[in-house]
């Protein structure tokens, strides 16, 4: 059961508080924001509390500091962990330690902070172990692995759990997992409480924006508690612009780079005559970086994030369209002279690389350049989109659509990063398909039409992790099992047949011989009704702590066994020993490939290839699919100039915009909607016939659909087909088709769509 705050605001919010606190905060801010009084007023009160506010509304200190006073007050400390504070981010989880400092050191409590992720060394581990912190600062997963382990007699004394950015989360596999840890660390509390106690630890979510917020408080608390909504959440001012720096999209008028925007060096380099937007694309994002003194530009994936790192650093240094690696050191071969007196001109790196497959260190690096204004500018995928302090960042640069309304606000956010500033950001599409979203998505963003929250139902995968974890340390009832799983938001419509189902293939009896060789990982006695680990289930857990991952990924380390961060597979199958390559805007030669790490030196000055990753493409949700499709049906007849003030767009942008739609219509005579799906058949170069479905509806929808129409003509038509799908549709190959292949051949009865789907799925990517 949720509540929204109706308390009224107290004439002093501080009242709560001991006097330091109340001295240090007042020296500190001019006064509480809305996010801390409210908060303050919810957590002081003993209840669960979901803090919804923007960036820089002081929402993480409002967490805190109520924890914070409340140890300051308690004769004995270290005894054991009394506030758990977990974040989706490694990074901010780094943050969040620095950022605690100052109020410890205001109030001169003697609290001790520690932190655990993967990043955390075994020496560390054993000393927090020996010696556990007051506060805890950790990451989902990690926080996992102390449950499962000898390690979570710190824990039995928690008293409060701190989710922040919990909307990061609540909509994944990873949020049901973290789900079932919250519930077992309940469990943990519970059982350690001296006798008559029924101890309940606190639970404090902070939240962006999300949509319905009553949903992300049920995900914090599941289904049987109730928590208090603190909504101070307040529509960010945003000055936006959609920007196309050529008159035609569709004929940019440049000749790409060799190796522009393509596929993998794995993969046939697109030919010469192709044309590419990214020539005209370059000089503007380094304009625009040279005129702001704090830049993050955002891409779609990691590859991206390399490449145009690289690319800026070219041209800041003169040198436009040859290739001149951005290496470690700043050096190069042959660097620029200075055109009257023939000196080598200095080195200025202007960008650099920030992503996920970076090494904690590489990225603290980077983004302490970026605070401390030595560099400029930093190209950032997901992993810059939570809530990091990045300092005063005057402008934010987003390179092709966010793809999602929510992730265009918190990228865009971090621009203007206080309360009450003006969030400064550039939308820069990449060709017309992609401009048409970006409008919509910006006109969203303006309204903070956000896209509803979906909590994943009873994911089983992470149901299995959690059994043998639990199992492993101990014995259960199965029908505490069911109580504890039952409990969070992701498993309340659990059957008992589906528990029982997932214990079977656990104990090993399975469905079919097919699963024979997997080996049973625990033991259920059906006669008493309970479970308990066989060998090796342990270290089965402490080995796949997350959850399960889309690619494999290899991590890249120094020969002294330093990270320095990861790999896609499929790029380290295609490398050899010798080769070199860009990683964080650094070159890197590899030394050896072994069965799960590449070993690499440093290059400095050595050119090397772009790598590239697999899996970064995130779908368009079919809400924003449905407002995409609503916009084209109108905009066809608009006129630009009326666009243009409507929707954010730049002059060539509305041009470019309006034309795009008009030539479909031309072509097709409807343009693709929310109330119109485009079917086209039509002879290949090779004279093949492509069947074509034209849907705004997004990837998540296309995919699936893909899938059930190859089930279908295969089992219709005896054809082999292959469907290929993107955010705009799907496209169908029919090799072998003799007659001209007839539009209702993509139409499926609704009760038969989930069968095909699921009977494709095994055999698909």
């Amino acid at each position: 059961m949720t509540t929204r705050s109706k308390r009224s605001a107290k004439s002093d919010p501080l009242a709560p508080f001991s006097a330091p606190v109340r001295r240090w905060f007042e020296a500190s801010f001019e006064g509480p924001t809305p996010a801390q009084a409210g908060g303050w007023e919810a957590i002081s009160g003993g209840a669960n509390a979901l803090i919804c506010a923007p960036t820089g509304s002081g929402k993480t200190l409002a967490s805190f500091l109520w924890g914070i006073d409340k140890l300051a007050r308690e004769p004995e400390l270290g005894t054991g962990v009394k506030i758990v504070y977990v974040s989706p981010l490694k990074a901010l989880s780094y943050d969040i330690e620095r950022n605690l400092r100052a109020p410890l050191r205001g109030i001169g409590a003697e609290i001790a902070v520690g932190l655990r992720t993967g990043d955390t060394s075994q020496k560390e581990r054993r000393e927090m172990a020996k010696n556990p912190p007051d506060i805890l600062i950790t990451t989902p997963e990690s926080l996992y692995l102390m449950l499962s382990s000898q390690v979570r007699e710190t824990l039995t004394g928690v008293e409060a759990v701190i989710v922040d950015e919990i909307h990061a989360v609540a909509q994944t596999k990873r949020g049901s997992h973290l789900a079932l840890t919250l519930e077992r660390l309940d469990d943990l509390v519970r059982a350690h409480a001296e006798e008559g106690e029924e101890p309940e630890v606190q639970r404090i979510g902070l939240s962006a924006t999300q949509r319905p917020l009553e949903r992300i408080a049920q995900f914090l608390v599941g289904p049987k508690r109730k928590c208090e909504i603190v909504d101070a959440g307040q529509r960010k001012e945003l000055d936006l612009e959609i920007v196309v720096p050529v008159e035609d999209m569709s004929d940019p008028g440049a000749p790409a780079y060799p190796s522009e925007n393509g596929p993998p060096p794995t993969e046939i380099e697109p030919s010469a005559h192709v044309r590419s937007i990214w020539p005209a694309i370059y000089p503007e994002l380094l304009r625009l970086v040279q005129e702001h003194t704090s830049t993050i530009i955002f891409v779609n994936n990691r590859r991206a994030a390399e490449r145009l790192a690289k690319r800026l650093n070219e041209l800041a240094n003169g040198e436009g369209e040859q290739e001149l690696p951005a290496t470690e050191h700043g050096g190069h071969d042959d660097p620029p002279r200075h055109e009257d007196t023939g000196e080598p001109m200095p080195y200025v790196e202007i960008a650099r690389a920030h992503h996920g497959s970076l090494s904690h260190e590489e990225r603290t690096v980077v983004e302490e350049m970026l605070k401390s204004g030595q560099l400029p500018c930093l190209v950032a995928t997901s992993s810059l989109e939570l809530g990091i302090d990045m300092g005063a960042v005057d402008l934010v640069i987003q390179v092709e659509s966010p793809k999602s309304v929510t992730r265009g606000l918190q990228r865009i956010g971090r621009a203007g990063h206080g309360l009450g500033e003006v969030s400064k950001g550039r939308i820069f599409p990449k060709y017309r398909g992609d401009l048409l979203e970006c409008a919509v998505v910006a006109k969203r963003m303006r309204e903070a039409e956000i896209e509803e929250t979906v909590i994943p139902r009873n994911p089983l995968d992470v149901l299995a992790q959690h059994l043998v974890s639990m199992a492993a340390l101990d014995e259960w009832e199965v029908d505490e099992v069911e109580r504890l799983v039952t409990a969070t938001e992701s498993f309340r419509d659990l059957s008992r047949e589906q528990l029982e189902n997932v214990l079977d293939m656990l104990d090993g009896r399975y469905p079919s011989d097919r699963f024979a060789e997997l080996r049973p990982r625990i033991v259920w006695d059906r006669t008493q009704g309970t479970i308990h680990g066989r060998k090796g289930a342990r270290q089965l857990v402490v080995t796949n702590a997350g959850t399960i991952p889309d690619r494999g990924l290899y991590g890249v380390h120094l020969p002294d066994g330093r990270r320095v961060g990861e790999l896609d597979e499929e790029m380290v199958y295609e490398a050899r020993p010798g080769q070199t390559f860009l990683l964080g805007s650094s070159s890197w030669r590899i030394e050896e490939i072994t069965r799960d790490r590449v070993i690499v030196t440093p290059a400095p000055g050595a050119p090397g290839a772009v790598p590239f990753w697999r899996g970064d493409g995130i779908g368009r949700p079919a809400e924003l699919g449905r407002a995409i499709g609503a916009f084209s049906r109108e905009a066809v007849a608009r006129e630009p100039e009326d666009l243009a003030r409507e929707y954010d767009l730049d002059p060539r942008a509305a041009d470019n915009l309006v034309a795009y739609l008009r030539e479909q219509q031309q072509a097709t005579r409807v343009v693709p909607s929310d109330e119109s799906i485009v079917v086209e058949r039509f002879r290949d170069e090779i004279g093949d016939w492509r069947l074509c479905v034209l849907s705004p509806y997004g990837g998540r929808v296309h995919a699936a659909w893909g899938l059930a129409l190859a089930a279908k003509i295969r089992n219709e038509r005896d054809l082999e087909a292959d469907a290929i799908w993107s955010d705009d549709g799907i496209v169908i190959h029919l090799p072998d088709a003799d007659e001209p292949p007839p539009a209702d051949l993509v139409l499926i009865e609704p009760d038969e769509i989930e069968d095909l789907i699921v009977g494709e799925l095994s055999g698909s990517a």
